[in-house]
């Protein structure tokens, strides 16, 4: 750390927040930041001990392991990206780590809602924002290519979120599956509409195949697009087409957030004569902001594996 560096942070001891703050996240390199940083859970560590360690373990929720049954969820796990891969949506293995802001620059999400970490880097806490990422340096660097065939990427993750849950047994990291698929505008929703059955198949597969239950689409329209409405029943109209035997219904919109653009749906199943709204999914710009270009298209799509895991058997 420069003797400059020192001086800067020297001098703002005695203020309040504000200059601190502004010194540290503005004005200082982040090579710097990060040396800082690195210095100080150093020192901190070193005055620790074994009892302090035990303790930080005891009082830390975002440690804790989850009670799921590890082998089911493997084996869901593994079921689950083999069906993925029979539909062409090639499974990839993410790193735990995101770059800082994977969620909070391109989406709607609040960085405390994250676990920001050293290095420049976040856990990840949603890991179709690391799909999109990996997509969008793919074409940036020219490695991947979505103009002629959709790029098709599937995954599983456990995903850590800081905000609270309150529900009995809940920690704040947890499995889920993903899908993206990534594509360019050409007209007549001809990305669209294909990309998001696509999707569906998948879910319908498996909930059929590992549940033996069936899936329900509700889809809402969102702005984003110029005629959301439109697209909403133009996707409805399509399924009628596709042969996906799945009970599609059309909603309106409870809050219009600006997190999915023209689409938001919703999966619900019925298990053990149970209902779960267990994933959703939707249409955001976040190729078009990671590469400047309007005509790129994503979909995404989710669904939690740890409420699903106890009704898994093979």
């Amino acid at each position: 750390m420069s003797e400059e560096t020192k001086r800067r942070i020297q001098a703002d001891r005695t203020s309040d927040q504000g200059p601190l703050c502004e010194t540290l996240s503005k004005q200082l390199p982040g090579s710097e930041l990060n040396t800082l940083l690195l210095q100080v859970f150093r020192e901190r560590t070193r005055a620790a001990n074994a009892s302090d360690l035990l303790k930080r373990y005891r009082d830390n929720r975002f440690v804790k392991p989850s009670e799921v049954s590890a082998l089911d969820l493997k084996r869901l796990e593994l079921d689950v990206l083999e069906i993925a891969d029979a539909h062409a949506f090639e499974p990839i293995q993410l790193s735990p780590a995101a770059p800082l802001g994977s969620c909070s620059v391109v989406a709607t999400v609040d960085q405390n809602k994250v676990i920001s970490a050293l290095r420049g880097t976040e856990l990840v806490a949603d890991a179709t924002n690391m799909l999109a990422l990996h997509i969008g340096d793919g074409l940036k660097t020219g490695t991947l290519d979505n103009r002629s065939r959709r790029i098709r990427l599937s995954t599983t993750h456990r995903h850590m979120r800081a905000q609270q849950f309150h529900a009995p047994g809940m920690v704040p990291h947890f499995h889920t599956y993903c899908m993206v698929s990534s594509g360019v505008d050409q007209g007549s929703y001809s990305f669209e509409i294909p990309a998001f059955w696509e999707h569906i198949r998948v879910y319908r597969d498996i909930f059929d195949r590992l549940f033996h239950s069936p899936v329900s689409v509700e889809i809402q329209a969102r702005q984003g697009y110029t005629d959301p409405e439109g697209l909403v029943r133009r996707l409805a109209e399509a399924g009628k087409t596709e042969s996906v035997d799945v009970t599609v219904s059309l909603h309106s919109a409870k809050q219009n957030t600006a997190y999915y653009k023209g689409v938001r749906f919703t999966l619900v199943t019925e298990i053990q004569g149970n209902a779960y709204a267990i994933g959703d999914g939707g249409f955001v710009d976040w190729t078009q902001q990671l590469l400047g270009n309007k005509k790129q298209r994503l979909l995404i799509s989710a669904i939690g594996l740890e409420r699903l895991t106890p009704h898994y058997r093979r």
